[in-house]
């Protein structure tokens, strides 16, 4: 089957900004894009309800992703735009809509202020599980939102883009993960920020038994781990570098929280890429409290690629 570009679409502001930033990407891929709208049937006791059960089907038939279809058409001419109606579970359905996608887009619902955002139940559960990369968008992103800002001070899509942004864990940097992010960048002409944070070591304790060390040499001690941090963040990001010669790279080895860390830098990216283990635990599908957090407070677009 042909791969695809494909975004969930449930009438939200949300997935509607999804649904326009999966058309970008799709056109800067030169691939077609595909809308899913699932419907999930009611409880029986729920669907019997005349009235709940009525503006559930009126909800149904009013967000048609045709017209969505129709609309991305015109605003971008010679994009391939399908359209789907699916009906059961709605991680399940985009679970399965993943298997044969380039990537995901799905929306994510804002808090505002300091509590950025909220990824939703179903949204956290396709993150987990899907087999493509999944970005989570929020309401109100524009191309223009990707973009430095112009002279006067207002962004504009007719200006460089900003930086994508890449959390990369030195100690297991996977290609998938590599190659996404190099690649996101290559396709929007953007520079390519790739940061590594790590947490100093507290200094051992005078009280522990046995344990003898001179304060002075402490500092130097930790100081070495920042060259060494950054040494093995150059040598993993050098094959890439190879491979894509025209994109900017800058990388910087931080000392800090990583969660933290790339929520800061997320505030001036188009893009921030976060990597998810590709494992199952008793409960369900993990995502690290890393890329959690990132997904909950980057005003900037999240892409979770799986990973060996």
């Amino acid at each position: 089957m042909r791969r695809t570009v494909t975004a969930g679409l449930d009438g939200s502001a949300e997935s509607r900004a999804a649904v326009e930033w999966a058309a970008r990407e799709a056109v800067l891929r030169g691939l077609p894009l595909r809308l899913v709208r699932v419907w999930e049937p009611l409880p029986d006791p729920l669907a019997q309800a005349p009235l709940l059960g009525a503006e559930a089907e009126r909800d149904w038939v009013e967000w048609a992703p045709e017209e969505s279809a129709e609309g991305l058409r015109l605003c971008h001419p010679g994009l391939e735009v399908s359209a789907e109606r699916r009906t059961g579970d709605p991680v399940d359905v985009l679970c399965e809509s993943a298997g044969t996608s380039e990537l995901l887009a799905l929306g994510s619902r804002g808090l505002g202020g300091l509590h950025g955002f909220l990824v939703g139940s179903v949204g956290l559960a396709v993150v987990g599980r899907a087999d493509c990369p999944v970005v989570l968008v929020r309401a109100g992103e524009q191309a223009a939102d990707e973009h430095r800002a112009d002279p006067t001070g207002i962004p504009s899509a007719a200006t460089p883009s900003r930086p994508v942004v890449l959390g990369l864990d030195i100690s297991a940097p996977h290609p998938a993960l590599l190659d996404f992010a190099f690649g996101a960048a290559a396709l929007r002409g953007a520079p390519l920020r790739v940061v590594y944070a790590w947490m100093p070591q507290p200094p051992p304790s005078n009280e522990t038994p046995g344990y003898a060390y001179e304060a002075e040499a402490l500092p130097v001690a930790e100081e070495a781990l920042e060259p060494r941090n950054a040494f093995m963040l150059g040598r993993a990001l050098a094959p890439w570098r190879k491979s894509f010669p025209h994109v900017d790279v800058a990388e910087a080895a931080v000392a800090g929280g990583a969660a933290s860390v790339l929520v800061d830098a997320s505030r001036d990216a188009c893009l921030v890429v976060v990597g998810r283990r590709v494992r199952k635990a008793r409960l369900g599908a993990h995502l690290g409290h890393v890329a959690h957090a990132v997904l909950h407070h980057s005003p900037a677009p999240v892409a979770v690629v799986p990973h060996a």
